[in-house]
């Protein structure tokens, strides 16, 4: 009998509440970890300091978001470079399988070059997988900002409200950069309009790592409790349990809106049975 998929709690889940708040939420409700977002709160930058967190609730690290997002990128420096090898160093110190690691943005041209070489690398030098995850296109006004001032700047630009553009090198989609591993996030899917069950399988033995979220097709990226969306979750789960994938699924999903701590908590609990349902071997 095949060991049962691992659904882990991203510490993103949690937002605007502190890592820890994801470490005693995973404890409580019976998730088998957590994936570890490495942003701009001190003490998800201090690996010692997550490793105390980790032993004292009894929740392991499964894995570790690279600091990659726009509003991380100051985090351990400003160099893409040394942040991806850090990254890759401290999973290994917390005992996380994976790292979760954005494409390349376009103006971040030396790493983008180097990119897949260094990601292959740092997997040849450690048993930590680097997953490279699918993105989507930004709009325009969600570039520039909202309201008349933004389309005046589009149009300084040559451009029209509402256009989409890839940030990443050489795309959104991760297989154009030809990686061993990557990550399949469903709400990134939905915000790009991709064909999530059609990419799953192009990534084939190569998806190790699910971020199980939903989304409605907006343009914004939503990360909706899976089954509130459009996404085709219920089937990536099954086809997750059915096959040889040995990795984590990871909820990440929004609950900032949430009005309340009992609304918080029902929102990570029907989350996580979701995720045990549908992912049942």
């Amino acid at each position: 009998m095949r060991p049962a998929i691992k659904v882990g709690l991203s510490t993103a889940s949690v937002y605007p509440l502190r890592t820890e708040a994801a470490f005693e939420y995973a404890a409580r409700l019976g998730y088998d970890g957590v994936e570890l977002m490495v942003w701009a709160e001190s003490v998800s930058q201090d690996v010692a300091a997550i490793k105390r967190m980790s032993e004292s609730y009894g929740v392991p690290v499964l894995s570790l978001h690279a600091p990659c997002l726009l509003i991380s990128q100051r985090v351990w420096g400003a160099d893409p470079i040394s942040k991806l090898d850090r990254s890759v160093r401290a999973a290994e110190e917390l005992g996380a399988q994976t790292v979760v690691v954005h494409p390349p943005f376009r103006w971040q041209r030396r790493y983008a070059e180097g990119f897949t070489d260094q990601v292959a690398s740092l997997e040849q030098s450690s048993d930590v997988l680097v997953a490279v995850e699918n993105m989507f296109p930004f709009r325009a006004d969600r570039i520039f900002g909202t309201g008349q001032p933004s389309i005046s700047r589009m149009r300084k630009r040559g451009g029209s409200p509402g256009i989409a553009v890839s940030a990443f090198a050489p795309s959104y989609d991760p297989l154009d950069g030809n990686h061993a591993h990557y990550t399949l996030d469903l709400s990134h899917s939905a915000t790009a309009g991709t064909d999530a069950v059609e990419m799953a399988g192009r990534m084939g033995d190569g998806l190790v790592h699910l971020h199980l979220c939903d989304g409605s097709g907006a343009s914004t990226d939503e990360h909706l409790v899976p089954g509130r969306g459009t996404q085709p979750t219920v089937e990536i789960c099954q086809m997750l349990a059915a096959g040889n994938f040995a990795g984590h699924v990871i909820l990440e999903v929004t609950t900032s809106g949430a009005r309340t701590a009992a609304e918080r908590e029902q929102l990570l609990t029907e989350s996580l049975e979701f995720a045990r349902i549908h992912l049942l071997r």
